[in-house]
């Protein structure tokens, strides 16, 4: 990827966020705080505070969870083009810091307006004019319609010539594994920097729950991709392949706060470090550090004190993927 001549267009849902204020279950808790999230607004929300411009497409409600979600994108400085639709409801997601340690999501997202995305919601000119377009699986789990939409939107780059970035972002509530493979595969094979976790990578791969290294999965999907893959190890740091070197980052000690959105981070950060002519080394730390970051901060998208860093007798960022149940 070269210096930007755009924004990087990012299309899918974000939601309205209800979470907990204390550890226990919503049936327990008199409070919740109320925030949105979604993984592609995260993404552009990162790169605009790395200094690259970034834009998100996406359909809400006309309702005040629909005016939240417009609100808080657009206040951290991505430029929104929104669809509002009358007939549809925005989507809700609920979060709960259960007391074992995990995290657990709810998700109230059937037929929400973001699940009748259409291709004609992403505006002529604005794919070609990109400096790069960032899609998830979450997209492509969403609905046929929202599916064609990622379909349309990667011809559109493709005919342009604007770099492909793929998260797998897999949500076994919306798509079964089996599923999953087969809509996710050829996306990948059509990205210029693919991004997953070690379960995902075995999920787009086909292996099982124990197969292959991090080192043996990043391998397989550069494979797979145009481009340099990054396989997102949670405790075990990050490993990526570009031109067939392997990049080897440990995951960075932060006390972990909430893991929710710390890969969006990290892609965010690589992102904006590629893109800015950083070389992969440097991309990686950087994705590293921002994912670990983004732990430390109740909420998927609000900004950390670069500070927890560098905090003494801190927890490994242990178990981001282990303790997210979504």
């Amino acid at each position: 990827m070269t210096e930007p001549t755009g924004a990087v267009v990012t299309v899918g849902e974000t939601m309205l966020l209800l979470s907990g204020t204390e550890p226990g279950e919503v049936a327990e808790l008199e409070h919740l705080r109320v925030d949105t999230g979604g993984a592609e607004s995260n993404v552009a929300i990162g790169l605009v505070r790395a200094g690259v411009p970034a834009t998100w497409v996406g359909r809400v409600g006309a309702d005040p969870a629909g005016d939240r979600v417009l609100r808080d994108v657009r206040s951290a400085g991505v430029d929104v083009v929104p669809v509002v639709d009358p007939d549809r409801s925005t989507g809700l997601m609920v979060k709960e810091r259960l007391h074992d340690g995990r995290t657990r999501v709810t998700y109230h997202r059937r037929h929400s307006a973001a699940s009748a995305l259409v291709p004609e919601d992403v505006p002529a000119g604005l794919v070609e004019r990109a400096a790069a377009v960032h899609l998830t699986g979450i997209t492509l789990a969403l609905s046929d319609t929202a599916r064609a939409t990622v379909q349309a939107v990667l011809d559109r780059a493709d005919a342009a010539g604007v770099p492909v970035s793929f998260d797998v972002n897999h949500r076994a509530k919306l798509i079964d594994a089996a599923t999953a493979r087969g809509v996710y595969r050829p996306v990948a094979e059509r990205a210029d920097v693919l991004f997953a976790g070690d379960d995902e990578a075995r999920l787009l791969l086909g292996l099982g729950d124990d197969e292959g290294t991090d080192e043996d999965l990043a391998h397989a999907l550069a494979a797979v991709s145009r481009g340099p893959a990054v396989v997102k190890a949670g405790s075990r740091g990050a490993v990526a392949v570009v031109d067939g070197r392997t990049l080897r980052r440990p995951a960075t000690p932060v006390r972990v706060v909430d893991p929710v959105g710390a890969g969006d981070a990290f892609v965010a950060a690589w992102l904006a470090a590629t893109l800015t002519g950083a070389p992969p080394e440097t991309a990686l730390d950087r994705a590293a550090d921002a994912g670990a970051l983004a732990c430390t901060v109740a909420g998927d998208w609000r900004r950390p004190d670069p500070a927890a860093l560098h905090r003494p007798d801190t927890p490994d960022t242990a178990d981001v993927h282990d303790r997210v149940d979504r």
